[in-house]
């Protein structure tokens, strides 16, 4: 797989607060890559150094071999597309929302959309199943609905990197299985690279094909989920004592937790079994 995302000794931070530890790795194109890590490991950090929200104190970021310091700020914006983790509430409708993200590929003298921003913008909202609701204010929308919205919009920019904060929290189990199936058939189907941010291990080894786990701002782990997701490295890194066993169906890594009342109860009945 040809490398397209290659970050190389990156340093970013908040003064002298936190920052990241020299940050090395590189994404192949069409990958499909989660940055996973306790609060506080430097997955936001390191996110919005790749995104442009920090400036770099050191380092470089490339993108297909494109120093991303000598991109202007539109091309840029047609070959990255960023969805937070918090949609920006606001009364225009659906539509207006998502025509937003043709904003990088209007000249300089167009202030109305296009017919074609239209029929793009009309695309990704029925392929995230927002097109009904495109007449509706996005105040209207529930919060898993918002998520698509913003997702259509960052679509509408036909980037070749999407980068994802976090896209499943405060989202029910069926609109986290909903959003993440539509980036993985978007990630196999336009051979988009995906790069997120993703809290529950579980899903990120699921539809992760490639994870980056930090801790204390530096990479601990790091290749494809049945090598990071093992039980010794996520105990060192979380402090949690788990169990992994491989998924039956998809083969890939299951963690499952252990509660303190449990373990109390096995380490109670190791030591009786010691004293006979």
């Amino acid at each position: 797989m040809q490398h397209y995302l290659e970050i190389e000794k990156l340093v970013c931070g908040y003064g002298e607060n936190f920052n990241l530890k020299s940050i090395s790795f590189s994404i192949g194109q069409g990958a499909f890559a989660g940055i996973i890590g306790p609060n506080g490991s430097g997955k936001t950090t390191l996110f919005k150094g790749i995104a442009g929200d920090l400036s770099l104190k050191s380092g470089a970021i490339t993108l297909n071999k494109t120093n991303m310091d000598t991109i202007r700020l539109k091309e840029k914006a047609q070959k990255i597309a960023v969805v937070t983790q918090y949609t920006e509430i606001t009364d225009m409708t659906v539509e207006e929302y998502v025509l937003m993200g043709r904003t990088p590929y209007r000249s300089h003298f167009q202030f109305f959309e296009s017919n074609k921003d239209a029929e793009i913008a009309k695309k990704y909202m029925l392929l995230t199943n927002i097109y009904r609701f495109k007449d509706k204010p996005m105040t209207e929308l529930s919060g898993g609905e918002q998520q698509l919205a913003a997702i259509a919009r960052a679509l509408a920019q036909e980037p070749e990197l999407l980068l994802l904060d976090e896209p499943t929290s405060h989202l029910d189990i069926t609109h986290q299985v909903q959003i993440l199936n539509l980036i993985q058939q978007l990630n196999q189907d336009l051979n988009l690279t995906v790069l997120l941010i993703i809290h529950d291990l579980n899903m990120a080894s699921e539809y992760c094909d490639f994870l980056i786990m930090m801790k204390d701002g530096d990479i601990h782990a790091i290749g494809n989920p049945s090598d990071v997701l093992n039980y010794q490295t996520i105990e060192d890194v979380y402090q949690t004592v788990v169990i992994t066993r491989e998924n039956p169906v998809s083969g890939k890594p299951v963690i499952f937790l252990v509660s303190k009342r449990v373990l109390d109860q096995q380490k109670g009945q190791n030591r009786k079994k010691d004293s006979l």
